[in-house]
């Protein structure tokens, strides 16, 4: 990359919102036929950056250059025209039209005035198969695919605009492993054939196995740039953070109180996707879910929580069989349950209301006198979830969408601490955030447990499993194939229960992701 012209510039780049700087003086260089990482902490400064760059927003001051000529970006249709194309980590999917519909509705083929349904399913077939997704059907509606095939669908709706340059915002979050391992195949198919390919994630493993170049945001300026690997995981997490980076993960407790558990189940089944699973979560205790992705774990935080109809088998809470009917049944009275959803931006808040109004919705039975809102209560509980949380936001009255990714899953958090829940659910919650954020967030959990509250925690980072549980319980195929406590969860051991393999002579690849 080196010796190569530039293919696209960005210098001495601001961007202010009110009196927060998103940028200041930022500066990027991106070469064709290369994978460019761009790291940093939310709140760096990084999708500012993109969004300029993809004409999203319009920066106060500085330039862009492609191709060695001035340019700037009015809107996105401008910068998709100039061969600029981005892939944002929330989904731009219209989820009542097909996959076909998704994929070229910017620009629909036409015959005779009309849209050329058969042109439009060629052109998404050869779109898809681009993406590595060729099982995905053309015809399929949108909202009827899961969260990681619809972030495939993206991808290929990207591709078909045939980008010079192609910005990936956290596009491997939402995926399975096998979907991760097709879309390195294809970026790195991309870069052979001359794509400049810029790439954002907190994921140091991709990082490692994509990038040619990396450079680091930290408070809205690039502070390094680099040849990837000629630095070492800590030193990067260093430059993102500002500061010397210590353990990530706090101290567990000796042993937990062997009371009643506050949280049960006794063979749950539901449809083909859970067989017979029992468990018991305890006050003080983290308890995960491991396994590989799409196992059951989802079904299961929603079967607690009032969501799926038709279980068989018990729930109980404190030792008591109850009917969870419905969310609102799981987080009210003595069950006091909060489910931490997979996608924030689409499960956890309402993108366009205030900081304030995500915050308190969840709360309001408890803040309302007589069917008038406490607003001095409210206040109240409010600064103690917004100082508990660090949550860093410009005010509480501006729109909770213009927060960073970290900063909206500490209001989708802080919004059911405001319930004081005795039993908390957690799907996948630190997916798309930053090594800072999710530090804190470890710290929460923990704080939380030792405070007396259940917590169900499942994520797709064995090292999260590893560092934050007391006890993980490892799905395969909808069933609890293996407990693991203590000092026995080890890598190995949720990599090959995962796997369904048992005894100790198994060879097993320590680079497949759980």
């Amino acid at each position: 990359m080196d010796g190569a012209a530039p293919l696209f510039r960005m210098e001495g780049i601001s961007k202010r919102y009110g009196g927060v700087r998103a940028l200041e003086k930022a500066d990027l260089t991106v070469t064709a036929g290369g994978i460019h990482a761009i790291l940093g902490e939310n709140g760096a400064g990084k999708s500012t950056l993109i969004k300029v760059m993809a004409g999203v927003v319009a920066p106060d001051e500085g330039t862009m250059t492609l191709d060695g000529r001035e340019v700037s970006f009015a809107s996105p249709a401008a910068a998709n025209q100039a061969g600029i194309v981005c892939i944002f980590q929330e989904l731009s999917l219209i989820p009542e039209l097909s996959v076909a519909d998704n994929i070229v509705i910017s620009d629909p083929p036409k015959r005779f005035g009309m849209i050329d349904r058969k042109a439009q399913r060629r052109i998404a077939e050869e779109a898809l198969a681009r993406a590595g997704a060729s099982d995905i059907h053309p015809r399929a509606l949108v909202k009827d695919l899961p969260l990681s095939r619809r972030q495939m669908v993206e991808i290929a709706k990207a591709l078909a605009r045939k980008p010079r340059i192609l910005i990936l915002d956290e596009a491997t979050s939402a995926l399975t492993a096998a979907d991760v391992a097709k879309v390195f195949e294809v970026l790195k198919r991309l870069r052979s054939e001359g794509l400049a390919l810029l790439y954002i994630s907190h994921r140091m493993n991709e990082i490692a196995e994509l990038a040619d170049h990396c450079t680091v945001f930290r408070n809205g300026r690039n502070v390094a740039s680099y040849p990837a690997g000629s630095k070492s995981d800590n030193e990067v997490v260093e430059l993102m953070i500002g500061r010397e980076y210590s353990h990530i993960f706090p101290p567990k407790p000796v042993g937990v109180s062997a009371a009643t558990p506050v949280l049960e189940a006794r063979n749950l089944s539901w449809a083909d996707r859970l067989d017979n699973i029992s468990l018991t979560v305890r006050a003080g205790e983290v308890v995960g879910l491991g396994g590989l992705d799409g196992q059951g774990q989802r079904e299961l935080l929603l079967a607690f929580f009032g969501v799926l109809r038709g279980l068989r088998g018990e729930v109980l809470i404190d030792g008591k069989p109850v009917s969870i009917a419905s969310p609102t049944a799981a987080s009210h009275g003595r069950i006091g349950m909060a489910l931490i959803p997979e996608d924030r931006k689409t499960e956890g808040l309402m993108l366009p209301m205030t900081v304030r109004e995500n915050l308190s919705f969840a709360a309001l039975d408890r803040l309302a006198k007589g069917g008038i809102i406490d607003r001095a209560a409210e206040q109240r509980l409010i600064d103690d979830m917004v100082g508990l949380l660090a949550i860093k936001t410009a005010g509480l009255d501006i729109p909770v969408g213009a927060l960073s990714g970290g900063n909206q899953q500490k209001v989708v958090i802080a919004k059911w601490l405001m319930r004081q829940p005795r039993i908390i659910l957690l799907n996948d919650p630190t997916r798309g955030i930053d090594v800072g954020t999710k530090q804190e967030l470890y710290q929460l959990m923990r704080k939380l447990a030792d405070a007396g509250a259940a917590i169900l925690f499942y994520s797709t980072d064995y090292d999260e499993l590893i560092g934050c549980c007391d006890r993980v319980l490892v799905l395969y195929d909808g069933a609890v194939k293996r407990e693991l406590v203590g000092d026995g969860i080890t890598e190995h051991a949720l990599i090959a229960s995962a796997l369904n393999i048992h005894g100790d002579n198994s060879r097993i690849d320590l680079g497949a992701k759980v």
